[in-house]
């Protein structure tokens, strides 16, 4: 079904990257109760990173317009929002984005 659909491929793509930015705000989070890991600066340097590898950014440092449909990572601001979600809450079962309405962007 995927393959005859490509933009319900990376549409669901997204989704599941997003979860990974959510679960790695998660590990932060216990990282932090638990560990103590992370240094300062880590959380930040995250928030960046997510940001610059959004699929919009990329799109746009390339040249080139702006094609959610084409996208399969997210949004810089989708990242950083599922980054930030998994880090506030802690919870993994908070991280479900294929059960939640997704900005179209």
């Amino acid at each position: 079904m995927q393959q005859r659909d490509p933009s319900r491929a990376n549409a669901l793509s997204v989704r599941l990257e997003l979860q990974a930015d959510c679960f790695a705000g998660v590990w932060g989070t216990l990282d932090a109760a638990t560990r103590d890991i992370l240094e300062a600066g880590d959380v930040e340097e995250a928030l960046n990173a997510a940001s610059a590898i959004g699929d919009d950014r990329i799109q746009k440092g390339a040249g080139a317009g702006v094609s959610p449909e084409t996208w399969t990572h997210g949004s810089s601001r989708q990242r950083v929002a599922w980054f930030r979600h998994g880090l506030v809450s802690g919870r993994p079962e908070d991280c479900d984005t294929f059960a939640k309405d997704m900005p179209a962007e």
